[in-house]
């Protein structure tokens, strides 16, 4: 069975589903680029966390939205996610808002 992704702008439930995963808002060192950071994992050396006050505020100003999934095809705990543009998702049927 393929697990499903979804679509947000929440931040309540982009939030929560951020930190139940272990995961930091962040962005690349030297840019507006946010990520989502997992410490142990690749961005060590080239994201910086931000607080979620600041990452919300890019993410409106860049009209993003945040695809993630919940689980992955074999049920474990998902982390998997993406900052999208806002424009390209609102035909999808999965958009929250």
């Amino acid at each position: 069975m393929a697990a499903a992704s979804k679509t947000t702008t929440n931040r309540k439930e982009i939030q929560q589903w951020v930190e139940e995963r272990g995961g930091n808002p962040a962005k690349v060192k030297g840019t507006e680029v946010l990520r989502i950071d997992y410490p142990g994992y690749s961005g060590e050396d080239t994201l910086e966390q931000i607080s979620w006050e600041e990452f919300f505020e890019t993410f409106e100003a860049s009209d993003l939205a945040f695809l993630y999934q919940e689980e992955t095809k074999d049920g474990e705990l998902s982390r998997f996610s993406k900052l999208v543009s806002r424009e390209k998702e609102k035909g999808s049927a999965a958009s929250s808002r």
